[in-house]
């Protein structure tokens, strides 16, 4: 099996589908992507708006977008499934995630338990909005079902009633599974955890993390290394890196990036994306 590339971007997935038996993916930018099979269309984590630099305006850190978004939210008008790893804005956009409730009246929203509370603040319909937390599975349209990992952003956090904050998420579509991890280091547990999941493809995030970002209350993630070590250890023959590229205090230049992938020994396949090519992986070839 291998990952193929086609130009375009997100605009190819919101074309038209990919066969039957195919997964397409294009990077949305920082965290966010978009998914779409035969049946279903799908987005984690999009950070389609300017929110987080109003937010941070006048501040240390003011958020100023290094990307323009490569598509607006209001043109997302077929979705049927986001998915949230965590609360923080850039991945649960309070820019974003309403204007697509508004957009596709029949996108439902899947986010951490913990973080029930804010999507209601965000405004999200109820009906359409469903909780999970880690080690729980949510079936989505089609043939695709989700289960949650727990992920350590830097460290595994729970709220009072012991729901994960930080989730990653384990995508299966038929017999392939994609693990977007959401933000995260590498931690006990999680390397064999994945293992026995025989997953095809790794979405990490790889902007690393240093005291100085973390003194001043920005959490960090893995590295490229570290994110190509645990698909070694767990058996994930290819990754897609992700969360670079969005904010200039909070990032590694794509160049440095591609010059580390081209550097590390195979496998994993390491793959630094960019918002203009999809990604089709099909089931039909087998693992390889």
């Amino acid at each position: 099996m291998e990952i193929c590339q086609r130009p375009g971007g997100v605009s190819v997935l919101l074309d038209r589908p990919p066969p039957r038996g195919t997964v397409a993916l294009a990077w949305l930018g920082q965290a966010g992507f978009a998914l779409r099979t035969a049946e279903a269309l799908l987005l984690i984590d999009p950070y389609l708006s300017d929110s987080l630099a109003v937010k941070y305006r006048g501040r240390e850190f003011p958020h100023l977008r290094m990307m323009p978004p490569p598509v607006e939210p209001n043109a997302l008008t077929a979705v049927d499934w986001v998915l949230c790893t965590h609360g923080h804005g850039d991945h649960m956009d309070p820019g974003t995630l309403p204007a697509i409730a508004a957009a596709s009246p029949r996108c439902r929203f899947l986010v951490p338990r913990a973080e029930i509370g804010r999507a209601e603040q965000l405004g999200l319909p109820g009906a359409r909005t469903f909780g999970l937390d880690a080690r729980e599975r949510q079936p989505l349209d089609g043939r695709i079902e989700a289960l949650a990992v727990a992920a350590a952003h830097e460290t595994i956090e729970t709220d009072d009633r012991g729901h994960c904050r930080y989730l990653g998420f384990v995508l299966r579509v038929g017999p392939l599974a994609i693990y977007h991890s959401g933000d995260t280091v590498p931690y006990d547990g999680l390397a064999e955890n994945l293992a026995s999941q025989r997953i095809e493809l790794a979405l990490l995030p790889v902007n690393g993390r240093d005291e100085h970002r973390r003194s001043r209350g920005v959490l960090g993630n893995m590295t490229l290394d570290e994110g190509a070590e645990l698909c070694r250890t767990a058996g994930i023959p290819r990754m897609l890196a992700h969360h670079f590229g969005m904010f200039d205090f909070n990032t590694v230049a794509a160049d440095e990036l591609s010059r580390q992938a081209a550097g590390l020994p195979a496998p994993p396949r390491c793959i630094v994306p960019d918002v203009n090519t999809a990604y089709e992986l099909s089931e039909k070839r087998g693992r390889g």
